[in-house]
């Protein structure tokens, strides 16, 4: 596998992985106001390919918030109990908007490589003609 197609590899492995972090945000900020509906987190992982032995970034183990729901007060909601309260989401619309941003400019960042690298190996090719 020659240097490019392995940095191409690479860049895309990074873009698949903010593609999936992208969908899980939407997804949160989807269910922002689901009643009991838990922020899912995503994890990467650098998997080793020995047959290339490149380094890429995988989508690791999607886990759930375990942090506190918020309790919210209105005696009308179908889902409220005999003292009016109900369970809510532990979604955080700042934080959601944050790793939203964060995830495109990372997407971004990788696609720049991506497009750079494609840039170098036809630049190579042209010279390689003359």
């Amino acid at each position: 596998m020659s240097d490019f197609s392995k940095a191409l590899s690479v860049t895309a492995s990074g873009l698949r992985a903010q593609a999936a972090r992208l969908t899980h945000v939407s997804e949160n900020i989807s269910n922002a106001d689901t009643p009991g509906y838990r922020r899912k987190t995503v994890s990467f992982e650098a998997v080793r390919d020995l047959d290339s032995d490149v380094s890429q970034v995988e989508v690791g183990r999607i886990g759930l918030d375990r942090s506190e729901l918020e309790n919210i007060y209105d005696p009308s909601h179908p889902l409220a109990d005999e003292s009016g309260h109900y369970e809510g989401s532990n979604v955080d619309l700042m934080i959601e908007l944050s790793d939203a941003r964060e995830a495109q400019r990372t997407y971004e960042a990788n696609l720049k490589m991506f497009d750079q690298t494609r840039q170098m190996s036809a630049s190579l090719m042209d010279l390689l003609r003359r």
